[in-house]
């Protein structure tokens, strides 16, 4: 899949879902065609006799398009609990290579394919492979969420270790002020970007508007055009 972007965070509750919403309409604002994908969710609510959970359904109606949920969000569970503890309780197993197929449809007939990873880099699906695996499989390059707050440093050079060890084209990464209150903010950005073998992508607002990822969209439309 040349066209497209895994979206993985420094955490859970970092913001993966308000960024690739906002990059979605970004995309779709510049006349792109958008598929969605959160191949795997924990926390769910029952609506119209199905599990639902509020993250895929945000990156669908960000989409605009009349892509099923299923095809979205092909695992869903209840509990908001770690994804491979989820899928035990429910009896089943996370198919990543399920995932890996309904991915490359969905980038069949889009211009950009747009996945939301499970909690951080290392979350395990099952016993043998966790959501670096997934990504490493889709071969789309990851853009990190961070979440400025204290101790995020030491988790966004972790997990930057972790991507580029694990052989995944590093395609940036998100500073997103998910702490109003958190001090120093300008600083812990400069220290990660001279750290940081990867652009600084976007800068997201604490109060949860609109992004400006104009110069993004850009810079994508620059690269599929090359």
């Amino acid at each position: 899949m040349k066209h497209g972007f895994f979206i993985t965070g420094t955490d859970t509750e970092i913001g993966k879902t308000y960024f690739s919403v906002q990059l979605v309409k970004a995309l779709r604002a510049h006349g792109r065609r958008v598929a969605v994908m959160k191949p795997v969710a924990s926390g769910a609510r029952v609506i119209d006799g199905r599990l639902r959970n509020d993250d895929a359904l945000a990156l669908l109606a960000a989409a605009g398009s009349d892509q099923s949920y299923e095809t979205c969000n092909p695992f869903c569970y209840a509990p908001p609990i770690a994804p491979h503890v989820a899928a035990a309780q429910a009896g089943e197993r996370i198919d990543t290579q399920r995932i890996v197929n309904q991915a490359r449809a969905l980038a069949a007939g889009a211009d950009f394919l747009v996945v939301e990873g499970v909690g951080g880099w290392r979350v395990p699906l099952d016993d043998n492979e966790d959501v670096a695996a997934l990504a490493a499989r889709l071969q789309l390059p990851v853009i990190l969420v961070v979440g400025l707050r204290l101790g995020c440093i030491n988790h966004t050079l972790l997990s930057a270790d972790a991507i580029r060890h694990d052989g995944v084209p590093f395609a940036g990464w998100v500073a997103n002020r998910v702490d109003p209150a958190a001090r120093n903010v300008r600083e812990m950005i400069e220290t990660l970007r001279q750290r940081l073998a990867a652009p600084l992508l976007a800068e997201l607002p604490h109060d949860g508007g609109e992004a400006e990822l104009t110069n993004l969209v850009t810079r994508l439309d620059g690269d599929e055009e090359s």
